[in-house]
């Protein structure tokens, strides 16, 4: 069983920034799959940004050019960078990891964008 904490969430005016963080406790965090998904209230599940243990990355398109992936192996961790939030990225923002048939979430950590 993996564990993964995220942090980072909070309040921030449209145009701001935002780096949320998800720690796993994972020896073999390198091999997992990450991503970062969100879900804002009467909305499905969306997948915002996904990086594979070999770096390989993808975005949601709406966050193109605002929201950057990233992971440090070292530190079983994987970040997103959030810049120039809109209203519309407001979401409690799930971290995911995924290898083989192995598929675990974190608790989510709201964002909040409002003026």
């Amino acid at each position: 069983q993996v564990q993964l904490v995220e942090s980072g969430g909070g309040l921030v005016q449209p145009g701001g920034s935002l780096r949320l963080s998800c720690t796993a406790s994972s020896v073999i965090f390198r091999f997992y799959t990450m991503a970062w998904y969100r879900q804002a209230p009467g909305k499905q599940r969306e997948s915002v940004a996904r990086i594979t243990g070999g770096g390989d990355i993808t975005y949601l398109d709406n966050v193109k050019g605002r929201f950057t992936i990233s992971r440090d192996n070292a530190k079983n961790t994987v970040y997103l960078q959030m810049n120039n939030l809109k209203f519309e990225d407001m979401a409690v923002y799930y971290c995911n990891a995924v290898w083989g048939d192995a598929d675990y979430w974190g608790q989510g950590t709201q964002v909040t964008v409002s003026s």
